[in-house]
């Protein structure tokens, strides 16, 4: 069995907050551990282009997760391919158990595991992701200018992206379940007043399909709830936007939670109900889910620790 692990600060979590704490706590001379989880990089792994991040015009979003790695790597944080299994925060030093047998021990904590947005587990919907597949209308819906999009799902999440769209796709379509969205009332008036929304009632989606090469959607295949009649409606883009699901099972029964299992951090700060644990960007974000807020939070993380760990040890 590897030996037990000690680090000043262990980063669990690798997308832009995990990394970016990394770039901090090792300026701080923290000697952070990174342990990178089930997926490397995080969500802008499965994202192509990627517009909005300050500094480039256009960068495929795995690239920048790479750069983002060795950046860390090149400041002194050390990354470590595993995945944490169980946590103990019961008691400082804070024990990590990785997947690799290896058992981490901690003075600080920095919780950067981030969200999944859920999907529908339909073969098609898989096939096409970052081919005209997508979760995040504000990472891509910039992509579709003039084109025709479907949007499935019923609540907020769901309408807002809607809306959102319709500043680049010439007609938006809005797929529920239901005969009613769950969506607040002002946002459900805003929507059904839009020229270029139109809502399709007691429908599923039922398929995706498009062309191989080049790989991209043509449209989908929706199934009547009731009827099981299938209709198909041409499109390039298909928003699933039915939530986001925080990568919280570590903690759920440790750190206090709240809106729906993301983890609830002290206001302008990223201090959680556990002192010297910390967390940052889309786990506890329920709000923005953006790179740059997660990058952000990553900063702020990592220098709440060092401040956090200078005053335990005594020093101004």
């Amino acid at each position: 069995m590897p030996n037990p692990r000690q680090t000043r600060c262990l980063i669990i979590g690798s997308g832009p907050a995990g990394y970016t704490a990394g770039v901090y706590a090792a300026r701080a001379m923290l000697q952070p551990v990174l342990v990178q989880g089930i997926e490397p990089g995080g969500q802008l792994t499965t994202t192509t282009e990627v517009e909005n991040w300050p500094g480039d015009t256009e960068v495929q979003g795995p690239d920048l997760m790479v750069r983002m790695q060795d950046h860390a790597k090149a400041m002194g944080c050390e990354i470590v391919g595993d995945i944490i299994t169980d946590l103990d925060l019961s008691a400082r030093p804070f024990t990590a158990k990785g997947d690799s047998g290896t058992t981490y021990t901690a003075d600080a904590l920095i919780l950067a595991t981030g969200a999944r947005a859920k999907w529908l587990g339909l073969p098609s919907e898989e096939a096409f992701k970052g081919f005209g597949v997508s979760a995040c209308a504000t990472c891509d819906g910039f992509f579709y200018r003039g084109q025709e999009i479907v949007v499935v799902g019923g609540g907020n999440t769901a309408v807002e992206e809607a809306l959102f769209l319709t500043n680049f796709a010439s007609k938006v379509t809005l797929v529920h379940r239901r005969d009613e969205l769950r969506a607040e009332k002002i946002l459900q008036d805003r929507l059904f007043k839009h020229p270029k929304i139109e809502t399709l009632w007691f429908h599923t989606l039922d398929e995706v399909y498009g062309t191989d090469d080049p790989k991209g959607v043509e449209g989908v295949r929706l199934r009547h709830v009731e009827t099981g009649a299938i209709t198909e409606i041409p499109c390039k883009g298909v928003f699933i936007s039915i939530g986001h699901a925080p990568a919280s099972e570590l903690v759920k029964d440790t750190l206090e939670l709240h809106h729906g299992g993301y983890v609830k951090i002290e206001p302008a700060s990223t201090r959680t109900s556990i002192p010297g644990v910390f967390a940052a960007g889309d786990l506890t974000d329920h709000v923005y889910r953006q790179a740059v807020t997660s990058a952000g939070m990553g900063c702020m993380a990592a220098l709440d620790a060092e401040r956090w760990l200078a005053e335990q040890e005594g020093v101004a």
